[in-house]
């Protein structure tokens, strides 16, 4: 069992940065992949990025490619998810996820989701 816990999210404007954090408890955590989706209202959940066990490496969608960057701290049991140059359309509750599959981009790989947290990016 693995609980995920994130926080980071806030109110930004267009261009602006955050750091989400996704605090994981147990002993377990580096056995995971890690992912990060997001859902904005009335939308489906969507996959942002996702990094491997040992954090060497990491897949991206495309519409965040080049401006979010995933990363893990395996002996702190945390996976950040850093968002710069946001835009309005970034605007979602982000989730951070546990799975074993090798960075899927589907949500029916991942196991364990966290409560999410929002990020609102102003225009």
């Amino acid at each position: 069992q693995v609980q995920l816990v994130e926080s980071g999210g806030g109110l930004v404007q267009d261009g602006g940065s955050l750091r989400l954090s996704c605090a994981a408890s147990g002993r377990t955590f580096s056995r995971y992949t890690m992912g990060w989706f997001r859902q904005a209202p009335g939308k489906e959940r969507q996959f942002v990025a996702a990094i491997s066990r040992s954090g060497g490496s990491t897949s991206y969608a495309d519409s965040v490619k080049g401006r979010f960057t995933i990363s893990r701290d395996n002996a702190k049991n945390t996976v950040y998810l850093q968002l710069n140059s946001l835009k309005p359309e970034d605007t979602a509750v982000y989730y951070c996820a546990a799975g074993i599959d090798w960075l899927s981009p589907s949500r029916e790989s991942y196991n364990y989701w966290g409560q999410g947290t929002q990020v609102t990016v102003s225009s």
